[in-house]
């Protein structure tokens, strides 16, 4: 745990002995009474909690944000949506971790063509084990910031959510098949000059494990969106996702 996340309501009160922040904080970090830690408020400032007293009720504690104000911001998020197709749940946490790790701002869990449909009814959607996996990333990454989860039920919900928010950002979409360049050059095609990039946003589309459909592949590139390729070999959505993220990110300049 490289930061401990607290939402707002939880501030001034104290932490319950039960719960696992607390206990990460006596039994890995051992603190005691007077030290301190790094903390932050979910979507808001990142700062140190000291420890005023651990009994059996829990820890009492107050909260500082940082004086430093780029260090309070508690890193935001950069501006990369992901739309990605359903993939199987085992894969599904360990994408979360690391899309919310590596900071893009959104993320559309979209069906596909070829999604097989009882992923969509996954338990990690329905009853909050998505967003703890994107929590995880998130204090992974010593962030305050957790990615936005969105569902949508097609490519064509999922493009038109796009076109309702971020109309005006840079579209591409990994396939294997019809790709017209790589990812690398066409990042490369869009703007000389990485801080324009990161101005203008970017929005991927990954398609689930068995890919697209080529009528999945028409909508796309009638939506805006232009096929890039990442090499020969094929990858699972979870790899494909991260890889695609971190080359995006670099060609931004934020991972400068």
């Amino acid at each position: 745990m490289n930061i401990c996340l607290f939402k707002e309501e939880e501030i001034g009160k104290p932490l319950p002995a039960n719960d696992e922040r607390a206990k990460h904080i006596a039994k890995v970090l051992h603190k005691k009474e007077g030290d301190s830690f790094d903390a932050g408020i979910i979507g808001g400032k990142a700062g140190t909690a000291t420890i005023r007293k651990i009994g059996e009720s829990g820890i009492d504690f107050e909260f500082r944000e940082f004086e430093d104000e780029e260090k309070a911001n508690g890193k935001p998020l950069h501006p990369l949506t992901l739309i990605i197709g359903f993939p199987r749940p085992i894969q599904l946490r360990r994408l979360f971790r690391d899309v919310a790790g590596l900071g893009a701002k959104r993320i559309i869990l979209a069906g596909t063509e070829l999604t097989e449909k009882s992923y969509m009814e996954s338990n990690d959607i329905k009853d909050g084990a998505a967003e703890r996996m994107l929590l995880e990333g998130t204090v992974q990454a010593a962030s305050t910031h957790v990615p936005l989860l969105e569902t949508a039920k097609s490519m064509q919900e999922a493009i038109k959510m796009i076109f309702e928010t971020e109309g005006g950002s840079k579209k591409c979409a990994l396939d294997n098949r019809r790709a017209k360049m790589s990812l690398h050059k066409w990042l490369s095609s869009q703007t000389e000059n990485a801080g324009e990039l990161e101005k203008q946003g970017v929005v991927a589309a990954i398609g689930s494990e068995r890919g697209w459909t080529d009528r999945e592949r028409d909508l796309l590139e009638s939506s805006g969106f232009t096929l890039c390729s990442m090499g020969k070999r094929v990858l699972r959505t979870e790899t494909a996702a991260t890889v695609a993220s971190s080359i995006i990110l670099d060609s931004m300049g934020v991972l400068d």
